[in-house]
């Protein structure tokens, strides 16, 4: 049977092949510039295991056309327009880092067509998907996802599916099909644990080793100060203010940005060590590097918890001290010296509640240093 005038074609192709039937559409025409011959433009829809099934799909198609350039789209190709449009709304590097690190586990589906992909695939890439460090105690050998990977995996999927349904490139997020299992649930919660302070003859150590081991001075600065991890890699020279004797980051949440933190006394030698270094090597961020094998010489919070975890082996400390453990530390020490709890908050970048205290307490400064030096 002939098909209509620009209704498509149906090919069978040579060879012993699975789906042996071409199904193809004409999508305008093209002319050769050299020759003047016009051609049509004729774009595959897919093979078909049947010719019954290839006409299926031309008729599909006749009745509701599509983008078939979308519909070929891959998850690779998929994740590089959302990644480029929803990292734009991102508000740290540390969001995007946690995208870029669960889409590194999907290597194995990633040339697989939007289209085609179903809840089995994401759930079977949550159990069986690894990435293979080119560095660390785990060089070179395949690192299945943790439970904390697999659920930001699904995360992920969630996300870029609703941005693939949003733009029509998929009829239904199957993602959101399923939840996560109790068994990834329970080993995420096992993982968990709080964080845990230097203790007074860990601080000691780390002050006995000032000079000797690298980096002991940023471990010692974040103590003092309470920096989280990412925000004390990433400050800004400008935003160290050594006349004055304070520093202005923060980042997270809307108490946590741009706060002012008063430099202790204990650690405003390291942190004009620091800064004067910076200086000289003509950095714009407070703390680098320049031996730095990866990214330059700033710090980003990744380096900064490898650069961590080795002054904690050196010094044989706990190794379950994490580079968040300095800022419970300076939480600690400031209630332990009977700091205000208000100023506690307003050091750390905590939300404060008490509408008076929010909205008619104005905490200057000053004020800020006298409660912070009452920390010994």
């Amino acid at each position: 049977m002939k098909l209509p005038n620009g209704y498509g074609s149906v090919t069978k192709l040579s060879g012993n092949r699975r789906k042996p039937y071409l199904a193809r559409v004409t999508l305008g025409w093209t002319t050769d510039e050299q020759t003047g011959k016009t051609v049509q433009n004729r774009v595959p829809l897919g093979t078909f295991k049947t010719k019954k099934e290839a006409l299926q799909a031309l008729a599909e198609y006749g009745a509701n056309p599509y983008d078939i350039q979308n519909a070929s789209m891959t998850l690779a190709e998929l994740y590089e327009k959302w990644t480029a449009a929803y990292f734009a709304t991102l508000e740290s590097e540390s969001s995007c880092r946690t995208i870029k690190s669960a889409w590194s586990y999907c290597h194995a589906i990633a040339g697989m067509r939007v289209k085609d992909l179903r809840a089995r695939h994401i759930k079977g890439i949550m159990e069986d998907g690894y990435i293979i460090p080119s560095r660390g105690a785990n060089k070179g050998k395949k690192v299945l996802a943790s439970a904390g990977t697999k659920s930001r995996i699904k995360s992920m999927f969630n996300l870029m599916l609703d941005y693939a349904l949003e733009y029509e490139l998929v009829d239904k997020n199957y993602a959101r099909t399923f939840e996560l299992s109790d068994d990834i649930i329970k080993e995420k919660e096992e993982a968990k644990r709080g964080h845990i302070i230097f203790q007074e003859s860990e601080m000691q150590t780390l002050w006995d080793n000032l000079g000797k081991i690298r980096f002991v001075d940023w471990i010692l600065i974040q103590c003092y100060m309470g920096w989280r991890p990412q925000e004390l890699a990433i400050l800004e020279l400008e935003d160290v203010h050594l006349d004055e004797r304070y520093i202005v980051g923060g980042m997270k949440t809307q108490a946590g940005r741009h706060r002012m933190v008063p430099i202790h006394p204990k650690v405003f030698d390291l942190v004009k060590k620091n800064y004067d270094y910076a200086v000289k090597l003509g950095s714009t961020r407070l703390f680098n590097d320049p031996d730095s094998l990866k990214g330059g010489m700033t710090i980003t919070y990744d380096k900064y918890a490898g650069r961590f975890d080795k002054v904690i082996a050196a010094l044989k400390l706990r190794d379950d001290h994490r580079p968040h453990d300095p800022r419970m530390t300076f939480i600690t020490m400031a209630k332990k010296a009977e700091v205000d709890e208000y100023t506690i908050k307003k050091l750390v970048g905590h939300r404060i509640t008490d509408i008076t205290e929010a909205a008619y307490t104005d905490r200057d400064l000053e004020w800020l240093r006298a409660e912070l030096e009452k920390i010994p």
